[in-house]
């Protein structure tokens, strides 16, 4: 037996700040759901543009492992481990924030927006060390397949957090008939549509849609129209 949780786009928390505008799958800051605080170890997916210049000031983070994904535009990062770096379009951005890590996100543009999402993934182990990476991946290659760019594992192309859990991007095109299989017994997967149209698992979904199906070990797509998809593959109970 599958079990399922559907978030239309437009049910999402909304909070416009004038230099911030985000939307949030799951409760966040002033929005609070108590049927849409986490879906297994995922806690946070905020979908946010961020006007030129303007940002996030540096603030704490600890026990989490934060994942951002730049749809366009590019964010600067500074934290406290030293590092300062530049993501952009292309590129995904792990922090593990362990022991405790503060860092800022800024806009690096003076004029044009960004827009990024960020996920919030509760960690399999807690206390550990604070580390950052980031990495540049070949869109061609997730081109009518996944493209695996998070993962447990250090060993492999993708960026390795500290949980049980894979992200994957796929780019789509109209008519493609797809699979995603879960990676490890007892995860789930969390559908994201950046763009375009699919049905998963026989539901019907469209731009900004989530959808999350758990108990099933193979997931069938269909893509209605050219379309953008984020699997987030997490442990249902952690």
């Amino acid at each position: 037996m599958s079990n399922n949780m559907l978030h239309k786009a437009n049910t999402r928390g909304h909070a416009n700040h004038g230099w911030l505008d985000s939307h949030h799958s799951f409760s966040f800051a002033g929005y609070h759901d108590p049927e849409r605080v986490h879906f297994g170890a995922l806690r946070v997916l905020n979908d946010d543009i961020v006007t030129g210049g303007k940002g996030f000031g540096t603030h704490p983070h600890d026990n989490m492992e934060i994942v951002s994904i730049p749809l366009y535009g590019a964010l600067q990062h500074k934290d406290t481990t030293g590092r300062q770096e530049i993501i952009k379009t292309g590129d995904v951005q792990i922090m593990s924030a362990g022991s405790g890590i503060s860092h800022s996100e800024v806009n690096a543009s003076a004029d044009d927006s960004v827009n990024f999402l960020q996920l919030w993934i509760f960690p399999k182990k807690r206390n550990i060390a604070p580390r950052y990476e980031q990495k540049t991946f070949d869109v061609v290659e997730r081109v009518n397949q996944w493209q695996t760019v998070v993962s447990p594992h250090e060993n492999e192309k993708s960026l390795w957090i500290n949980q049980d859990a894979w992200l994957s991007l796929g780019n789509w095109k109209k008519g493609s008939a797809f699979n995603y299989t879960i990676s490890m017994d007892g995860n789930g997967i969390y559908a994201f549509v950046i763009a375009g149209d699919v049905v998963m698992d026989g539901q019907s979904l469209s731009m900004r849609d989530g959808y999350g199906v758990w108990n099933k070990k193979t997931i069938a797509f269909t893509a209605e129209q050219d379309a953008e998809v984020l699997i987030i593959e997490v442990p249902m109970t952690f």
